[in-house]
């Protein structure tokens, strides 16, 4: 049983540790939407949306205030748009209807965030997917609240070349769009490989065809909470450092579960997962790269990052599973650039490089995360790390992902600021030697051996 002494344990660590949930998520379905009348079509997105969800931020406060756990955000994933939209979306343009309608939406309900504006095309694309794709720049450009993704590889399918290089020229012209804010339309758009149905985190939050019809799923956070535990583990050993983390990890999901069981109940949405991954603020102490600096590096980036890394994801995982039985979603270790102050603080000590971020996305949650490159970073440069980062999910059979901001009119050295959550991030180099024959070869690259296990 969950009950309130365990939240009453946990006071100190809301008050002093930046201990909260980081968002409770609402999956709708909006297949029972299709039609072919593009007016019909957002007409039942939008009543549905803001039938679902439209107590879902009093419910959160509410919450908030009965057991004291900060909620940071409260959020809405849909089903992939690229399937909603395939049959009544002739143009780009009727795409971005959609999106309009889903920012309407969740201006309506007072939400966040809404992800879902969304394309699965890990093996192929039709129509609808490539429509949709040439439309995310526009897309986000023109709306506030929606968030897209791209699923382009998976280790039973491959990797879509094709789509990659497609995507590599929508970042760019996203960039040049919103120029005028740092390029902030790519901070809400990220490309997957092996994405999970049921992630609760923007900009890849989507909901899943095998889902319900709505779901909900939260996500809660805790990198301040970790690293205060960690001060008890100065000079031990190993083992004492990863039964720390575990125990760690345990109470923080516990805190989860309850909030999510709360809302379900409230909302009469059934429960769907806890992801339990560790996503950082910008707020002091509140930083991954803290914690991987509190196991005994100077910075991340130096020497033993990727083996530290590897062990705070791994015992966060242990923690949460003994404590929730539906953890989900990513659940690790988040390593965002402009999130994360000590991540901002290795990069500008020369610490922390693209090639090294690269390296420890092989064993953490997600992948090359808020990183803002030169603003005159050829499209091809950007598919080719696509790319990479999506063998390293593909191979490894987990999820990765690529959220890269080429910030137009700026250069390495110079800073790029979103505000809010998305934090700030100095302009990282990258090589730039070129990549173009490679990218430009059409297909896809196939599924590795070992992923024939049928």
């Amino acid at each position: 049983m969950i009950n309130i002494a365990e939240v009453l344990e946990t006071n100190e660590m809301i008050e002093k540790e930046n201990l909260d949930v980081r968002t409770i998520t609402m999956g709708i379905s909006l297949l029972d939407c299709i039609d072919q009348d593009l007016d019909t079509l957002n007409k039942k997105i939008y009543e549905k949306i803001t039938a679902y969800a439209g107590n879902l931020v009093s419910v959160g406060k509410e919450i908030e205030r009965e057991l004291g756990i900060p909620i940071v955000n409260k959020r809405i994933s849909v089903t992939p748009i690229a399937l909603i939209g395939g049959a009544a979306c002739k143009t780009p343009d009727d795409f971005v209807t959609i999106a309009k309608t889903l920012d309407k939406a969740a201006k309506t309900v007072g939400v966040n965030f809404l992800g879902g504006y969304s394309a699965l095309v890990s093996k192929g694309m039709t129509n609808a997917d490539r429509l949709l794709i040439e439309s995310i720049p526009k897309a986000l450009a023109e709306t506030e609240f929606v968030c897209s993704s791209a699923n382009v590889g998976s280790t039973k399918t491959g990797i879509n070349m094709d789509a990659i290089r497609l995507i590599g020229e929508k970042i760019v012209e996203t960039a040049e769009l919103t120029k005028d804010n740092d390029s902030i339309g790519c901070a809400k758009f990220v490309v997957f490989c092996n994405a999970p149905d049921d992630n609760p985190f923007m900009a890849g939050a989507f909901h899943g065809v095998t889902e319900a019809d709505a779901i909900i799923n939260v996500g809660v956070s805790g990198p301040g909470v970790v690293l205060k535990a960690l001060e008890k583990a100065k000079g031990r050993d190993f083992e004492y450092l990863c039964e720390t983390i575990k125990k760690t990890a345990f109470k923080i999901t516990r805190v989860g579960q309850l909030v999510a069981k709360r809302a379900s109940k409230m909302l009469n949405v059934p429960f769907g997962i806890v992801d339990l991954s560790l996503a950082p603020t910008p707020a002091i102490g509140d930083s991954v790269a803290d914690i991987l600096k509190s196991i005994g590096l100077e910075h991340p980036g130096a020497p033993g990052t990727t083996a530290a890394l590897a062990l705070l994801n791994d015992q966060v995982k242990k923690g949460g599973v003994m404590a929730s039985s539906y953890v989900g979603g990513l659940s690790g270790a988040f390593i965002p650039v402009s999130e994360d102050q000590g991540m901002i603080d290795a990069v500008k000590a020369g610490s922390l490089t693209l090639e090294k971020l690269e390296a420890m996305t092989c064993v953490c949650s997600v992948g090359l995360d808020m990183i803002a490159i030169p603003g005159d970073t050829k499209a091809t440069t950007i598919s080719g790390i696509i790319a990479d980062e999506m063998a390293i999910g593909m191979v490894n059979q987990k999820t990765t992902a690529v959220r890269l901001i080429p910030v137009i009119g700026k250069g390495v050295g110079e800073e790029a600021s979103f505000g809010g959550l998305l934090g700030y991030a100095p302009i990282m180099p990258v090589n730039t030697f070129s990549c173009d024959d490679f990218v430009s070869r059409a297909g896809r690259i196939p599924a590795p051996i070992h992923s024939f296990k049928n």
